[in-house]
C-alpha cells in the first residue's frame, strides 16, 4: 500500500476550518494540544497529516480546508478486524488453546499488523493524529506502534496522543471542527480498554522524540504533543 490510495482529498479555503452547524456543543471539548500541534505543521502547501482514528469528514473538511492531505487509518477498528480474522485462520487450521505453543508470539504478530497497516516510506508525513488509541492497545502492539511513528513523522514535526488519567466511561471518537476545538462522540469500542499509564511510562515510551508538551484538562484527560 501507498501514500496516495489512502488519501483523503476534499476542497474549501480557511472558511472551512469552522465549526460545522451540527455539532453537539455538550460534546466539545477546547483542544490546546490540537493549537500546538497546528502549530508545529505550519502551513506548507500538501503538507501531509496521518489521522490514526475513524474516518471524520469533519476533520477531513478542516485539514483539506487548510490545503493539508490527509490520511486515515482506523487503527483499533483494523486491530479489531486483524485479530478476528487470525483467529478464524487458526481455527481452520485446527490450532486451538490445546496448541498454544503453535500460535504466533504476539511481537510477531504485532510487528506482522504494523507492516500491513501503516506500510508508508520513513518521514512521510508532517504530523500524527494517534487520539487515545495508545490506552486502548496491547503492550506489545504499543511499543511498536510508537517506534513507528517515530519513523514516519519527519523531522520538525509531531505527534498528538490522548491518555486518560482514569479509566473512562466510555470510548470516544473525534472530530476535529475547527483549530482549538475537539468533539467527543461516545460510540461502542472495537476493543476492550486496556490500562491507564502513568507520565513516566508514556515519557519512555516515547523517549525517541525530541521534546513533549502536556496539557491537562479538569475531565482527567491529557493531550500530549510529542515533537519529532
Amino acid at each position: 500500500m501507498g501514500l496516495l490510495p489512502k488519501l483523503r482529498t476534499g476542497n474549501g479555503g480557511a472558511g472551512a476550518a469552522a465549526a460545522p452547524a451540527h455539532a453537539n456543543g455538550e460534546n466539545l471539548r477546547p483542544s490546546n494540544g490540537l493549537k500546538e500541534f497546528l502549530g508545529h505543521l505550519g502551513m506548507p502547501d500538501n503538507a501531509r497529516v496521518l489521522d490514526l482514528g475513524p474516518v471524520s469528514q469533519a476533520t477531513v473538511d478542516f485539514f483539506t480546508g487548510q490545503r493539508y492531505r490527509i490520511y486515515s487509518e482506523d487503527l483499533l477498528r483494523a486491530w479489531q478486524d486483524f485479530l478476528a480474522a487470525e483467529l478464524a485462520a487458526l481455527m481452520a487450521a485446527g490450532v486451538g488453546e490445546k496448541k498454544e505453543a503453535e500460535r504466533p508470539a504476539p511481537s510477531e504478530r504485532a510487528s506482522r499488523f504494523l507492516d500491513a497497516q501503516l506500510d508508508y516510506p520513513e518521514e512521510s508525513f508532517h504530523g500524527v493524529l494517534a487520539w487515545d488509541l495508545i490506552d486502548y492497545l496491547p503492550p506489545e502492539l504499543v511499543q511498536l506502534l510508537v517506534a513507528r511513528l517515530h519513523r514516519l513523522v519527519r523531522p520538525g514535526g509531531a505527534a498528538l496522543a490522548i491518555f486518560h488519567n482514569r479509566i473512562p466511561e466510555r470510548f470516544h471518537r473525534y472530530r476535529v471542527l475547527n483549530a482549538a476545538a475537539v468533539e467527543y462522540l461516545p460510540c461502542a469500542a472495537p476493543v476492550p480498554y486496556g490500562r491507564v499509564l502513568p507520565n513516566r511510562e508514556i515519557l519512555n515510551l516515547f523517549s525517541k522524540f525530541r521534546s513533549s508538551k502536556s496539557f491537562v484538562g479538569r475531565d482527567q484527560i491529557r493531550e500530549v504533543l510529542f515533537t519529532r
